[in-house]
């Protein structure tokens, strides 16, 4: 299989695919494809399966790609202004991502649900409580929102993110949260109550431009919206203090 990301704001990732390969993704991933490539949607792996992904804010049905000739050739794009990344995964090796991060991979990588560790964590954290969990051998392309900063955090070296910009981080990385220090950066700062606690070891991925502060922005042009409100207002109250909506969010997979 080879590879190739393309694109900058909006990237796209083409695959090319020997006789008998195959990758999948969700549903409503595949931008185009050559006539030497098989479409077979499926539950990938039975019903509990394709549960275990909406929870996981996945969709219940997955679509495989196989080459059966030469030149076969797939590409998937993200339905959001961002950045592709790919993951080369050994046997065993995993990485926890938020939901909606999974854009497709190799047969050989499995995607599954991810536990927060600590209940407050889910409370508190602007992800609740489930996340995704995919697991090697293989290669594995991950969708994050606007431009990724990359880090590895040595161990007992702790990183204060705000929770909308935790991407994809290895499964030693511990998560938790944080309150905010300080009665004035709690009441005017606008980053909310909590941020979340990251450390290490273990390598991280964050992003730019969380999806909740785009849309956020769009809702502030729309008929009704608030033009003179500060930035952060939903994004900080839903990552900061959304006991209901981070519960929500993670059991009836909501937008990250």
């Amino acid at each position: 299989m080879r590879y190739e990301i393309s694109g900058t704001v909006m990237q796209t990732v083409g695959i090319d695919l020997a006789p008998g390969e195959t990758v999948y993704s969700q549903t409503a991933s595949m931008a185009w494809m050559s006539q030497g490539v098989r479409m077979h949607t499926n539950t990938g792996g039975g019903l509990f399966a394709g549960l275990k992904r909406t929870l996981a804010g996945g969709s219940f049905f997955v679509t495989e790609f196989t080459g059966e000739g030469p030149g076969g050739h797939v590409a998937f794009a993200p339905r959001f202004p961002g950045t592709v990344l790919a993951r080369r995964l050994g046997p065993g090796e995993s990485l926890i991502c938020r939901k909606e991060t999974f854009l497709c991979a190799e047969s050989s990588v499995s995607f599954d649900l991810a536990w927060q560790q600590r209940i407050g964590s889910g409370f508190f954290g602007g992800a609740g409580f489930i996340l995704q969990r995919v697991t090697g051998p293989g290669t594995v392309f991950l969708d994050l929102s606007g431009e990724v900063i990359n880090r590895r955090l040595a161990p007992g070296e702790r990183l204060y993110v705000h929770a909308g910009h935790v991407g994809v981080h290895e499964p030693t990385v511990a998560f938790d949260i944080q309150l905010v220090p300080g009665f004035r950066n709690i009441l005017f700062g606008g980053e909310g109550l909590f941020l979340a606690s990251l450390t290490g070891p273990g390598e991280i991925w964050l992003q730019s431009m969380p999806i909740l502060n785009l849309a956020e922005e769009v809702a502030r042009y729309m008929p009704g919206g608030d033009r003179g409100s500060g930035g952060g207002s939903v994004a900080g109250t839903l990552a900061a203090g959304g006991l209901v909506g981070g519960l929500l969010g993670g059991l009836l997979s909501g937008d990250n």
